[in-house]
């Protein structure tokens, strides 16, 4: 029965997973020595609103082919992303904003 959970143990500490830095099983994920920290809205800490109008600031939101960047990569909050998302559509229907850019 012993040699059994050796066996879990090795297979655990090959994956990386399973053991903390305290060598403690149930472990979580760091970089480096600290916790990584979420990134926080800069248009809540701003109080800034996204606008069809503001097509610099909209072109910031969107790559090279014209397609909106995620929150992930952007670190803003739901709500703001669905307001630009809509700005974005707004412009681009009014013809501020290509559909595709080639």
């Amino acid at each position: 029965m012993a040699r059994d959970s050796r066996r879990k143990d090795k297979a655990a500490d090959k994956k990386g997973r399973g053991r903390g830095r305290d060598g403690k099983a149930g472990g979580r994920p760091r970089r480096g020595s600290f916790f990584m920290r979420r990134k926080g809205c800069f248009m809540c800490a701003k109080r800034r609103e996204a606008n069809y109008k503001d097509l610099e600031f909209l072109g910031e939101m969107m790559t090279e082919r014209g397609t909106l960047l995620t929150r992930r990569i952007t670190g803003i909050c739901a709500t703001h992303q669905r307001q630009v998302a809509v700005s974005v559509k707004r412009a681009r229907i009014l013809a501020m904003l290509p559909f595709e850019r080639n």
